[in-house]
């Protein structure tokens, strides 16, 4: 995304610093942060409800700054960048730069700052269940990524009973897939979904075995990657149809972004 908003070095005197001293006496900072909006709107309409206020932004990351106390820089910028990206419509990136300029170093220096970026992300998942309350265990899974304040389920495809995929010797499947914003990176959500599961009392006794609850990350916006307890996109989707037909059903136009596929395309193609 081209269009940005910039604020540069607001000034706040605020109290963040690894020596108790700081924490007490304070310290004046300076705040940067660059915000990227579709500014197309406001721009034609001339209608400020369009864009993103900087008047506001200001007066926020003024207010969260005095208002909380870190340790460390990085922190501080961290937690700020999360509050603006939750709390203000049509923010989907921002740069956040926090310069010290009376970092306690005993040198001569202009100032020490840390500048990071985050952003909102497009994920697809893949659920399913061949155990117990099967649908139960699904739904519960998706209330619960709605209920995170880091995460905001967009899209639910409808259930489908399926075969067991690799492994014939079990029961018949309940499966689904959605589509969900989120603030985490990847290893993070996986995270997060291992915690799912985990409390839906699945165990890893048996690769493609019966399962209470089967949380995968299918595609992360135009991401690729590949360690050893992660690959995106999912390395067997394109030959899964309890994949590719809920995913078909919520992302029709989505690209595989190795395969450039849609998935209906991949949908059709597995026919």
């Amino acid at each position: 995304m081209a269009d940005k908003i910039h604020i540069k070095d607001l000034e706040v005197f605020c109290n963040h610093g690894v020596f108790p001293e700081e924490n007490k006496l304070g310290q004046k900072f300076l705040v940067s942060a660059v915000l990227f909006t579709d500014t197309r709107a406001a721009g034609l309409s001339d209608d400020l409800e369009k864009s993103i206020n900087y008047g506001d932004i200001s007066h926020q990351m003024h207010d969260f700054l005095q208002k909380n106390t870190y340790r460390l820089l990085e922190r501080a910028v961290e937690e700020l960048a999360a509050h603006l990206l939750k709390t203000t419509p049509r923010l989907e990136c921002i740069q956040i730069e926090l310069k010290k300029p009376w970092a306690p170093i005993g040198l001569p220096l202009a100032y020490a700052s840390v500048e990071i970026e985050r952003s909102w992300h497009t994920a697809y998942l893949g659920l399913g269940s061949n155990m117990g309350d099967t649908r139960k265990y699904i739904e519960d899974a998706v209330h619960a990524l709605a209920q995170m304040d880091d995460c905001r389920v967009e899209a639910v495809s409808e259930w489908i009973v399926t075969k067991p995929y690799g492994v014939a010797d079990q029961d018949d499947f309940l499966n689904g897939c959605l589509q969900l914003r989120t603030l985490l990176p990847p290893r993070e959500l996986l995270g997060r979904l291992h915690t799912l599961e985990h409390a839906a009392g699945r165990t890893r006794t048996r690769p493609w075995g019966p399962r209470t609850l089967d949380l995968d990350i299918l595609l992360y916006d135009d991401l690729v990657m590949h360690t050893p307890e992660l690959t995106i996109p999912h390395a067997d989707m394109h030959h899964r149809a309890f994949v590719l037909q809920p995913m078909a059903e919520i992302a029709p136009y989505t690209l595989h972004p190795l395969l450039k596929k849609t998935m209906l395309q991949l949908r059709d193609a597995l026919k």
